[in-house]
Formats: structure tokens, sequence, C-alpha cells
């Protein structure tokens, strides 16, 4: 019989084995490109902030690129994307912390990185995992639902969550995992209408075997 403990190692196996793909689905090209797709995706899909930054990154590669354009400009180009005002204000300014405190460059740890404007535990946790190759949860809606529903987490907000699959994971999955939620939470435990008929770890999950499928 297994215990509780095997079964977050249980989860991240068949999850591995559903998407040997999973990785960020954002489109970047450098780690600052990274961290402003990063924060566009609020409350947007990845899909659209990838529509977006096709454009915008032919041109705008780094933070004095950004600089150049008033913040009418840069709302302009990412006006199809949700909050873009207050997002174009963001991103101009987190650009200009970047040139005059870190020579330009992204910083590479948390407390840093949640200083700059925009830039919450999500986005740093985003940066830190796929620029950095740091290990890292960021816990989107995605990660929270997934998580949440499976019995990974047992809480109500996306910080103590974040605590708590930290403690059940071991570190070096950490990034791994991130990805793997995201992935099933788009494909098969969507947020409405779980498709828990063909889920993989449905004989794993608290959602589904408290019937509420």
């Amino acid at each position: 019989m297994k215990s509780k403990n095997d079964k977050p190692l249980l989860i991240l196996n068949k999850l591995t084995e559903l998407y040997p793909e999973a990785k960020c689905e954002l489109d970047f090209g450098s780690t600052f490109q990274l961290l402003v797709a990063t924060m566009l995706s609020a409350q947007s899909t990845d899909k659209k902030v990838n529509e977006i930054t096709e454009e915008l990154f032919k041109k705008y590669k780094t933070p004095d690129d950004f600089l150049s354009l008033t913040q009418s400009e840069l709302e302009e180009k990412i006006k199809k994307i949700g909050l873009y005002r207050n997002k174009a204000k963001n991103i101009l300014n987190m650009c200009r912390i970047l040139i005059s405190e870190y020579k330009g460059e992204v910083p590479g740890n948390f407390e840093d990185l949640i200083s700059l404007p925009g830039v919450g535990r999500k986005t740093a946790n985003v940066v830190l995992s796929n620029g950095f190759g740091i290990p890292a949860i960021a816990v989107d809606t995605h990660v929270f639902r997934v998580s949440n529903r499976i019995g990974l987490a047992n809480s109500k907000n996306v910080d103590e969550t974040e605590k708590q699959l930290m403690t059940v994971l071991p570190k070096d999955s950490w990034s791994l995992a991130h990805h793997l939620m995201i992935w099933h939470g788009r494909r098969t435990c969507e947020a409405k209408r779980p498709k828990c008929d063909i889920c993989k770890i449905k004989e794993l999950c608290d959602y589904y075997n408290s019937e509420k499928c």
C-alpha cells in the first residue's frame, strides 16, 4: 500500500509521462524579454502575449530600446492585452530601474525582482526558473487550481499554496512541477469543466475521488 507521502512523486511521474515536452509557453529570446512577457501575461493568455511580443521584440530587445517609447506608444503596441495601460507604465518604470540600479541586467534573485514595478511573486518565480535555472514554483491560476484540486495543496490563496508545494515537492522538481500543472490545467483540468473522464491521474486526485467531478 502506497503512503500519502508517495502521492506527490506519483503525480509528478504520471504528468511527466503525459507531458514530456512541458515547458514555458511564452516566447522570449533573453531573460529581459522573459520578464516583459511574463509581466504582460497577467490576466491574459500566453498565446495572446506571444502574438504581441512576436512583433514587439523584433525592434525592442533591451531596456534602452523600450525607453525610446513613450507610455502612450507602448500602450498602443500592447493594447490587445488586458490592463495594458498599467502594464505599459510598469514596464517602462521597470526598465528605468534596471538601467539605473542593475546596469541594464535583470537581477537573478527573488528580493530584487519583486522590488521592480509590476513584478510579484509569480512573475519573479517564472523569471528565476526559466531565465536563471533556479528552482522555483510560480503559482498562477492553473497551478493554484490543479494543485488544490488534486490535493498537493489545500489553501484558499496563492502564497500559501506556493509554500505548501515547496514543502511536499522535492526542490529539484519545483520548476518542472510548475510547467506540468500548467499544461495539465490547460489541457485536461480546466477551470469550469475538468475532463475527469480522460484524466490520467484521476485515481490520485482528491477532487475526483470526492465525486465532485
